[in-house]
């Protein structure tokens, strides 16, 4: 199926459109923001051939689709532009503090995670090439790529600024003006003095704003309020330059007088208090984190520690959480791989496989979502060996010192610290072991099998039975209309076969289409050639877009009337999509009666 098709049968199955406030998307999800949740189909949506799972949480809707995400969100902008709206088209909806929050911190890193993990490999693999011998610090190539793989670390509060004035709803660029000012070079002879001043006013610049993360999040938030306030009082004609100006003006003292040295402050704070966490009992610590990781990720509440990762990184130039998450990462890569040993059933193998190599490289949710949680067992083996390795890189100290949440991280395990050490061969170790453990644990904890899904479609005619084949009409005996069946009608009323909603009613009522809740579009079509009729026998009695149940009345027709016009009373159902389901049966039967089980959709 083509990424554009993949893009219209989501966005029609959350519900149009009309629906949809805004969607970004990560590694493996398109995070929507529905205006109701309750309209979108989701039970269809994880049915989808090309959808892996649906998460609700944090105050998103989440389509987890994989690694081609991206190549699915560019279609959904291209068709209805949904990427350009703003938080001024949201409606106020009432999230809560915390999913508030997580959907802040999502909103503003996700952009930019992928980035941030390919420079952090690139620098794990010089400080590789550095210890072996393989290259000198001092040489020019080893400069330039180190400039390359450190620039956007050093420089993140001018990332940040622009996703976070996205998400804000401000000038991105104004915010990057604000970022650019706190990490000028010529604020650096002031790094190591007080000597720096406002007017008098004594500023506290520290070490610096380079690598921070949360100063520039708290000035460009203050800014969207700074900057709307402007937009409103100052003439249009003067907008154009006096906004900024303005705005700028306010915006950069108080960010270096207040906003800045506050942000530092909780950074700090947070820090320290993740580090004494740690302390208490690293052991614990990384049974915890390692253990319960995935859990995290499943309810997308995982991006609250993403920043104090990003943080410490900046602060201190190492992190200790990294290690533990690479653990449980790797642990479910394990129990994946196992599952592909163990599966009698292809299709589970084929995605086992996939989904394994991915968790390899750092994404984990086609193997979560489709293999190890819906199996239970493997995925609680995941988190045990998760456990374990987080465990062991706890006590042993390993420290990641650049951002990568794969089996890349091993070359940032170097120290790349005078006087701070990492214990390289232990990390290594403590990967394997989750890695095996998960392995081992499913294959002796076993699994059920996923048995083979299907859902009943009901006769919405009584009648004798027709195979598609024997229908006179060659587009549908063809199958080229889709599969399916027929019915020679006794009775005439055309019911609902199914729950879902009427997508097509034809003026004449010869024809009627349906979309069932689990996304199958059904098309009935009374007799041959029966348009001909002009709706005469033929009374409608649902109207297009309309929700009905199963054996809700469609359509009464004049069975004699269709005979009087020399038209077939034959009438094709058949699945027109019949392409995204594993398989269509008919059920083997002479007659059937309205309600009856007709067809046996397989996903």
């Amino acid at each position: 199926m083509t990424n554009q098709q993949i893009a219209e049968d989501i966005l029609k199955l959350v519900g149009g459109k009309e629906n949809v406030i805004s969607v970004v998307h990560c590694a493996t999800r398109l995070r929507f923001k529905l205006k109701d949740e309750s309209v979108a189909r989701t039970e269809a949506l994880q049915n989808h051939q090309d959808v892996v799972q649906v998460v609700q949480s944090g105050g998103q809707y989440q389509v987890v689709i994989g690694s081609h995400v991206s190549d699915v969100h560019k279609e959904l902008i291209k068709i209805v532009g949904i990427g350009e709206r703003t938080s001024d088209d949201e409606p106020k909806v009432k999230r809560g503090i915390f999913n508030t929050f997580i959907d802040v911190i999502s909103s503003v890193f996700t952009p930019f995670l992928g980035i941030l993990a390919g420079t952090g490999v690139l620098k794990g693999l010089l400080s590789l090439a550095v210890a072996m011998g393989w290259m000198a610090t001092t040489s020019g190539t080893y400069q330039i790529l180190y400039a390359a793989a450190d620039g956007f670390l050093n420089f993140l509060p001018i990332a940040l600024a622009f996703t976070a004035a996205k998400k804000f709803n401000t000038n991105q660029f104004l915010a990057v003006a604000l970022a650019m000012a706190l990490v000028h070079p010529n604020l650096a002879a002031f790094t190591a003095t007080s000597e720096l001043d406002f007017f008098g006013i004594p500023v506290i610049y520290g070490v610096g704003y380079a690598s921070t993360v949360i100063p520039i999040i708290l000035a460009v938030f203050i800014q969207s309020y700074v900057e709307r306030f402007f937009r409103k009082i100052i003439p249009r004609a003067l907008k154009i330059f006096a906004v900024t100006l303005l705005t700028i003006l306010v915006m950069a003292p108080l960010t270096f007088v207040v906003i800045g040295p506050a942000g530092m402050i909780i950074s700090s704070v947070l820090g320290n208090a993740l580090a004494a966490i740690y302390n208490l009992s690293p052991i614990i610590a990384g049974l915890i984190i390692g253990g319960f990781w995935q859990v995290l990720v499943i309810f997308g509440v995982h991006w609250g520690l993403v920043p104090l990762v990003i943080n410490n990184l900046g602060l201190i130039g190492y992190d200790t959480l990294l290690p533990m998450v690479v653990a449980a990462v790797l642990a479910q890569s394990g129990a994946s791989f196992a599952v592909v040993l163990r599966s009698k059933e292809v299709r589970l193998k084929g995605l086992a496989s996939s989904g394994g190599i991915a968790a390899i490289f750092g994404i984990t949710e086609p193997t979560v979502y489709g293999v190890t949680l819906p199996l239970k067992r493997p995925f609680i083996a995941g988190c045990i060996g998760g456990a374990v390795g987080g465990a062991i890189t706890a006590f042993a100290g390993v420290k990641a010192f650049a951002f990568s949440a794969s089996i890349f991280i091993i070359p940032n395990f170097n120290s790349t610290i005078t006087g701070v050490e990492s214990n390289v061969v232990v990390g290594i170790i403590a990967l394997i072991v989750a890695f095996v453990i998960g392995f081992i644990l499913t294959l002796v904890l076993g699994f059920d099998e996923k048995k083979e899904e299907g859902t009943l479609v009901m006769s919405p005619l009584t009648g004798k039975v027709v195979k598609l084949p024997e229908v006179e009409d060659p587009v549908f005996s063809s199958g080229a209309m889709g599969n399916g069946v027929a019915v020679e009608p006794s009775v005439g009323e055309l019911r609902s076969p199914a729950a879902g909603v009427v997508t097509t009613v034809f003026p004449t009522g010869h024809a009627v289409g349906l979309t069932t809740d689990l996304g199958a579009e059904i098309l009935m079509h009374i007799g041959m050639d029966t348009v001909e009729m002009n709706g005469k026998g033929f009374t409608i009695h649902a109207q297009q877009d309309a929700k009905v149940k199963a054996g809700d009345l469609l359509v009464e027709f004049n069975i004699e009337a269709i005979k009087a016009a020399g038209k077939s009373t034959v009438t094709p159902i058949v699945v027109t999509n019949a392409d995204t389901f594993k398989e269509i049966e008919v059920v083997d039967k002479e007659k059937v009666k309205i309600g009856e089980e007709l067809l046996e959709i397989r996903i």
